[in-house]
């Protein structure tokens, strides 16, 4: 067990003894971290509390009240990337306006969590932000110690693939022995189940590779003009044969002369996410639509559904990293928890935002709006 040094700053008392009873026992665990997460908590009622505490002892994860007496949270956070200390900080607000967003971004804050949150809103957050850290850390460490830490990385990242891999080869055991039979339909279950496992398996390493690449600023972006109509066929055809067994119908509206200075991996990597979504969590002869547009400069995107839906709770933590939304209409669907946390990342590369409507047993709709 590690335990993980969290300052909570606000000067409401009454937040941070909420916070301090939410995550009191609160354990955060993953296949890729080696050890559980828990928290020894610190409180400061003011900026330069906070400041004195990080100079002073190790301190992990923040969370940053910006309305403080004294100096404000953006200067607390200032501090912090100005004096390179590493720490992973969260701001929580009940005046977030999107200049103070864009602020906090530009000065390293991983999230913002709006005031008043639930103890639900905050453990996802915390557990959000810890997994967040452990990447940033290990990204750091393969850089630095280079082939030793990249094997760990490795052993890790294996771990989490044995279980795929072993049902699979087990599965291909008994048809190679043909212990059902001689009828290839006999085994039409494991084919199924084997090609579902590799497609997590897949999804699921490239997703690591695309989180590590963003959260290091190591991945090479080639901005160019790039077709979004040619882009958006690409991925409803690749999409279709899922869409077809589902009896669901995709439908695309995008201009054919819509062109933008983007990456073109980019560009695709939002547009599969979300049109991906829009099939996987659809009903049975369902709709899903892609629309995109340019208005008065803006890019405008957006990707509907008539599928399962999402209640306002799951809504607010739909963007952070690792989250599945689970429940009985989901239980059979497989996902990293990484999609949508990338698809936001490179939208705000881009300046750029992307907000959800949905309705429970109705339907979802992503609208994405980037400045070109």
């Amino acid at each position: 067990m590690i335990t993980l040094k969290l300052l909570i700053v606000d000067d409401e008392p009454g937040i941070r003894t909420g916070v301090v009873r939410s995550l009191n026992n609160f354990i955060v665990s993953y296949p890729f971290m080696d050890d559980d997460f828990n928290y020894e908590i610190i409180e400061a009622g003011t900026g330069e509390i906070a400041i004195d505490i990080i100079n002073s002892d190790k301190i992990d994860i923040v969370l940053l009240d910006n309305q403080l007496p004294g100096i404000n949270g953006i200067e607390v956070l200032d501090y912090i990337k100005k004096n390179d200390i590493d720490v992973s900080v969260m701001m929580i607000t009940s005046y977030a306006s999107l200049e103070l967003a864009i602020k906090a971004t530009n000065n390293g804050a991983y999230n913002f969590l709006p005031k008043p949150f639930t103890p639900l809103e905050i453990r996802t957050a915390i557990e959000s932000i810890t997994k967040n850290l452990y990447l940033k850390r290990m990204t750091r460490k393969m850089n630095q110690e280079g082939k030793q830490i990249r094997f760990q990385f490795l052993s890790v990242l294996s771990h989490e693939l044995k279980s795929p891999i072993n049902a699979v080869e087990g599965y291909l055991k008994i048809m190679q022995d043909k212990q059902v039979g001689e009828n290839i339909d006999d085994y039409k279950m494991m084919i199924e189940r084997s090609l579902e496992r590799i497609k997590g398996m897949r999804t699921l390493i490239m997703d690591l590779l695309d989180l590590t690449k963003i959260e290091s600023g190591k991945r090479a972006r080639e901005l160019k003009s790039i077709d979004l109509h040619q882009i958006a066929r690409v991925v409803v055809d690749t999409i279709e044969p899922l869409a077809i067994q589902r009896n669901i119908k995709v439908h695309m509206d995008v201009p054919e002369d819509i062109f933008i200075k983007a990456d073109s991996y980019e560009m695709e990597v939002i547009l599969n996410n979300l049109v991906s979504n829009a099939v996987k969590y659809n009903k049975e002869n369902g709709l899903a639509y892609l629309t995109i547009r340019i208005n008065k400069g803006v890019l405008q995107i957006t990707v509907e559904d008539t599928g399962i839906g999402l209640n306002e709770e799951e809504q607010a933590l739909l963007f952070n990293d690792f989250v599945r939304i689970k429940n009985s209409k989901t239980k059979n669907i497989s996902g990293s928890g990484l999609g949508l946390s990338i698809v936001k990342k490179m939208i705000e590369m881009y300046g750029g935002t992307i907000k959800i409507e949905s309705t429970a047993d109705v339907g979802s709709k992503f609208i994405i709006e980037m400045p070109v």
